[in-house]
């Protein structure tokens, strides 16, 4: 297994808020809102960022940095107001990050850590948040 696919597994286990977790392509595939129950999540690589050269000499060894967004989406439908979406999304959010701080996937040297997050879309019911976490591994030169 690999980062994306375990993230994906630990979002989904016991006790998960989140009616569906998904990846890349279903998020390409959503036009104004899902079309599933929410809250949902999508896992997708965001960035990948990659330091120097650790070697003077043989193969290239370099750290690379990945940044892995979780794109959540949540709704309030019996709230007219729409202020109790923000306290799941807090909920939500917090959920995540238990799950995720700390995890090291198999494909991993180091243990996620948390980057940032931010709303970035509130619109047709829904709030979306994006996280962001930081996914450390080593890229080698295959010889």
């Amino acid at each position: 297994m690999s980062t994306i696919p375990e993230m994906k597994a630990k979002l989904l286990s016991p006790g998960t808020p989140f009616a569906f977790v998904q990846g890349a392509t279903a998020l390409s595939q959503v036009k104004d809102r899902p079309d599933a129950v929410l809250p949902g999540a999508y896992v997708l690589s965001a960035r990948e960022v990659s330091a120097d050269n650790d070697r003077a000499t043989g193969p290239v060894l370099q750290r690379q940095e990945r940044d892995i967004m979780v794109v959540i989406v949540a709704e309030d439908l019996g709230d007219a107001k729409g202020d109790a979406v923000q306290d799941e999304l807090e909920e939500l959010k917090a959920w995540c990050r238990r799950q995720l701080i700390g995890f090291r996937p198999s494909d991993m040297v180091d243990r996620i850590t948390h980057v940032g997050g931010e709303i970035v879309q509130a619109s047709h019911g829904c709030v979306w948040f994006e996280d962001t976490y930081s996914a450390p591994t080593f890229i080698k030169e295959q010889r």
